[in-house]
């Protein structure tokens, strides 16, 4: 049976526990936003020693199911005041559900300024004291903990970001070739670093396959899954040949590419940083153009990105990022681009918050428009030093703009919006609006049916069917993110009619039960409603369910839409 590791960093102790009845059909998301909210004061300081902090494998991670290796971690977010829940890939997902870990729950915060470790293992968790690492960059932690530990450990760790509470801090994951995934958005790193943790170590050792109650009926399942995966031309060819950046150029052309801090929707710079030029050079380099984060993607949407030289420098390398180092700050070296990936990672900070960030320091005039070198030096020398300006970077694009009195700064309870202006396509501006995670794309992604046309089309341009599209998918992606599954298989999941009935088998097959979609339809629901109510509790209202006012005041070319939805339109989201 599954079992919940706690940890109390208050008094150094740790208990292995029973799963409770209400959490057996919980998974990923589901689990870590069930048990912050039954256990998180939702008015408590996000860095005080009430939070927790809890990672939780989805309910099909650890099978033989393709894209199943995804870890939720979940706590109240030092950057919104809100719920958080983010996912990431990295081999920690799968260890842990082979050694029949249902949750860590991670509580408390030491009362002296000593930093620790925690060893997981079949057996518990050990704190253990930890002095030599502190201070270290993601990288040489995950070499060290291998020199330590061995090779096959899993590691989640904190960079500077995070031992210094950035609030746009993340978690890190290694992933199998010892670089590293993120737990990127809310600030979770920061949370990591009040419980005074540098890192998490996983020893697989005693690790048992996953008990599958129906084998037979769950390898039926899994192949008619991941052939719908490998069928959809998204899922089986976009992304693989291109990764996520493919969407540059797409966006680009559809006037929805925010550019110079959302001031216009097209960046004459596109072809230099999108995912056609990005895969050649990684090609000509030796590179690779295709490589999954987790071990059973099929996917591989990733790719390992190399230096004129031929040396690595970054991978995973994803549209967001360059997106947002790209476009919006008007930067059209890629390289460059990769060099800050690169140090973002190592440094242990958010890429979609700190890219979006830099937009608003370029318009506060901390450096100027197009500046790579200067967006380095920031990096290395200040926000990886935690100097003065380096904490006001480090706390996102809501900081930058208050210190430096901005108005035009792209943020939703305070976290960054990414990647796709919601003035050209309006329905991942109502998933902006209403996630309960603050400016999340990933939470209803809406660019599937409103520009790919995947699940249908509804017009970008119009406010037409955006709200119950919106909702839709933001119900789906709630518990696909209790699955462990990848996000992206949403696109056949919407296109393919053997995809989702073959997932819910999966599901069924597990655990042995006969779940239908309605059930699952039902989880998705009842995760956002449990989010909301935290939310609520917290002080975020549906006033705070709003864009930022230049988007209704600020055309934006080349449609020169603008936000022109009301409260009330927006409001009518929860309805359900």
């Amino acid at each position: 049976m599954d079992k919940i590791f706690r940890v109390n960093m208050t008094d150094l102790t740790t208990k292995i526990e029973e799963v409770p009845a209400a959490w057996a059909g919980l998974g990923g998301r589901g689990l870590t936003s069930t048990i912050v909210a039954a256990e998180v004061p939702p008015t408590c300081h996000a860095l005080s020693p009430e939070n927790k902090l809890v990672f939780a494998p989805g309910l099909l991670t650890g099978t033989a199911a393709a894209n199943s290796g995804r870890l939720s971690a979940g706590a109240k977010s030092p950057l919104t005041g809100g719920i958080k829940e983010s996912n990431a890939g990295g081999t920690a997902a799968q260890m842990l559900a082979k050694l029949g870990i249902k949750a860590i729950i991670i509580e408390g915060a030491p009362k002296t300024g000593a930093w620790y470790n925690l060893a997981v293992s079949a057996n518990g968790v050990t704190i253990n004291e930890e002095k030599e690492l502190l201070g270290l960059g993601n990288f040489a932690v995950i070499d060290a903990v291998e020199t330590r530990l061995g090779k096959k450990t899993g590691v989640l760790t904190i960079g500077p970001a995070g031992e210094l509470k950035m609030t746009a801090a993340n978690i890190s994951v290694k992933d199998p070739d010892s670089k590293i995934r993120s737990h990127g958005r809310g600030g979770l790193g920061a949370v990591m670093g009040s419980k005074q943790i540098k890192f998490i170590s996983i020893d697989s050792e005693g690790a048992k396959a996953v008990t599958i109650a129906d084998p037979e009926k769950f390898k039926t399942a899994a192949r008619a899954f991941s052939k719908a995966l490998l069928d959809h031309p998204v899922s089986g060819e976009g992304l693989p040949t291109y990764g996520t950046n493919v969407l540059v150029n797409i966006l680009n052309e559809a006037g929805g590419l925010p550019t110079k801090n959302f001031t216009v929707g097209q960046f004459e710079g596109h072809d230099k940083i999108s995912g056609e030029t990005m895969h050649d050079t990684i090609v000509a380099r030796g590179g690779k153009p295709k490589h999954g984060c987790h071990a059973g993607c099929i996917i591989q949407c990733s790719q390992v990105y190399h230096d004129k030289e031929g040396k690595y420098v970054t991978s995973g390398f994803e549209y967001e990022t360059i997106w947002g180092l790209g476009a919006d700050c008007c930067i059209d070296n890629l390289d460059d681009i990769a060099r800050a990936d690169n140090l973002m990672d190592d440094i242990g900070i958010d890429s979609i918050e700190t890219a979006v960030m830099f937009g608003v320091a370029m318009e506060a005039g901390i450096l100027k428009w197009g500046d790579s070198k200067e967006m380095l030096r920031l990096l290395t020398d200040e926000i990886a030093k935690g100097t003065a300006l380096g904490r006001v970077l480090g706390g996102g694009a809501a900081s930058v703009g208050r210190t430096y009195g901005v108005t035009r700064v792209p943020v939703v309870k305070n976290q960054g919006i990414p990647a796709y202006d919601p003035r050209s396509v309006k329905g991942i501006g109502i998933t902006y609006a209403t996630s309960t995670m603050g400016a999340d794309h990933t939470s209803g992604y809406t660019i599937a049916t409103n520009i790919l046309n995947v699940g249908g089309y509804v017009d970008p341009l119009k406010k037409d069917g955006q709200v119950e599209l919106s909702r839709n998918l933001q119900i789906a992606t709630a518990a696909v993110d209790s699955t462990g599954m990848c996000i992206f298989v949403a696109f056949p999941a919407l296109d393919i009619p053997e995809c989702l009935p073959a997932l819910i088998d999966m599901i069924n097959a597990r655990f042995g039960i006969a779940l239908t979609g309605d059930d699952v339809n039902n989880l998705g629901k009842y995760i956002l409603k449990t989010e909301r109510e935290f939310n609520q509790k917290a002080g975020l209202t549906n006033v705070h369910d709003r864009l930022p006012d230049f988007f209704k005041t600020e055309p934006v070319a080349p449609h020169n839409a603008v936000w022109d939805f009301t409260d009330e339109e927006i409001d009518e989201f929860w309805n359900f």
